[in-house]
């Protein structure tokens, strides 16, 4: 594919291309109960609130984000296997699996992001990696390519380990990129789930912890954590006028009023734009098609965030081949185009066929053998 960059000029009252995004300054959080905190706009990354944000501490359950998506991308959701006896056999919440129950991986995800179960937990990384230990090196993989830079992972469930450690700010940054995964999104902000597994499986309920879902409007997730030595630990995401932001507290107290107090002044400081994306130069090859090329455009028009008023710098990289082949359908996806605001990836859109074509029909041109060939069947007939 070939790649065409181009820069995006924010809306104001008339387009205006920012030479340098102006920087928001984050406002401190010293009077929440959390030990750290941080308050994030999902679309961009940009930090709105924080406190202690790239202190290393204990994480908990929240740590299962990190797991449930590992496992969510690692696909064939839904095909029935037996656990593992010896994996399942460990201290702490539970989703309730037991000896030779037959499980699928959506369940477990839902196991480990509803009831925050370990054994869930411990399932996923046998079942991926044949160990906790070979998981943990899975997940500490994934960290740094995400860009975490304050993580690391030695449990899959976040039972206590001296070296098992995270921060307000990677967890933000790890939650991020979970919520780009219609299944984890999906799952995490479901408050109650009903559930077919066991030996033979049986429906069964499966309720959310995070009471987050049913106390703030908006919240669409994602996860609790607790343990005597992490103390009570919550990451959660809400939704309001076009706008998601995402708030984490390690060692709070009084989580949900924190996490309430933070979507309040995020969202009383944030409003969401369209961006701003010209299409109508483009164009792709059509070989063998009853037209010479298509013209293209976006799927669907993605937004970005302004907080306390800065305009990100938003940039575009478009990714469409040189040619396709026809016949092509209208709507069909030829290319995408990826959005960054002040550098960081923002989203990924899909560009589609705006008109289609048919293929064109090959018609034979008879050789002069085969017109003498036809000329003496005739003769004979």
């Amino acid at each position: 594919m070939k790649q065409v960059k181009r820069i995006i000029g924010t809306l104001l009252s008339a387009a205006v291309i920012l030479p340098f995004a102006p920087k928001v300054e984050a406002v401190s959080l010293a009077g929440l109960s959390a030990k750290a905190a941080i308050l994030i706009d999902a679309q961009t990354g940009t930090v709105i609130a924080e406190k202690n944000e790239k202190q290393r501490l204990p994480m908990a359950s929240t740590t299962k984000i990190m797991s449930a998506l590992l496992l969510l991308e690692s696909g064939d959701l839904d095909t029935p296997f037996r656990v593992d006896n010896e994996a399942i056999m460990v201290e702490g919440s539970s989703m309730g699996l037991c000896e030779d129950d037959v499980v699928t991986k959506r369940a477990l995800c839902y196991g480990m992001l509803l009831p925050s179960g370990n054994d869930a937990a411990n399932q996923t990384a046998v079942t991926l990696a044949g160990s906790t230990e070979k998981f943990a090196e899975m997940m500490n993989q994934r960290a740094e390519k995400i860009g975490l830079e304050d993580t690391n992972f030695v449990t899959p469930s976040g039972l206590h380990n001296e070296n098992h450690y995270s921060t307000a700010y990677d967890m933000a940054m790890l939650t991020r990129e979970a919520l780009r995964n219609e299944d984890f999104r999906e799952i995490c902000g479901t408050k109650r789930a009903k559930l077919k597994f066991g030996n033979p499986p049986y429906e069964r309920w499966l309720v959310n912890t995070n009471k987050l879902l049913t106390m703030y409007d908006g919240c669409i997730g994602v996860k609790t954590g607790f343990t005597d030595e992490a103390g009570r630990c919550l990451v959660s995401a809400a939704e309001k006028n076009g706008v998601t932001l995402i708030c984490v507290t390690l060692n709070a107290s009084d989580d949900w009023n924190d996490h309430k107090k933070m979507y309040d002044y995020g969202f009383s400081v944030t409003e969401s734009r369209n961006v701003s994306f010209d299409c109508s130069e483009l164009r792709i090859k059509a070989a063998g098609g009853t037209v010479e090329e298509l013209s293209v455009e976006l799927e669907n028009i993605p937004s970005y965030t302004i907080v306390n008023g800065a305009e990100p710098e938003i940039t575009s990289e478009t990714l469409i081949p040189d040619f396709v082949y026809a016949p092509i359908e209208k709507g069909k996806t030829v290319g995408k185009v990826n959005f960054y605001a002040n550098g960081k990836l923002m989203c990924a859109v899909n560009m589609v066929a705006k008109n289609g074509c048919e293929a064109v029909v090959s018609r034979h041109k008879p050789s002069v053998y085969e017109n003498v060939l036809e000329w003496f069947k005739q003769i004979i007939d």
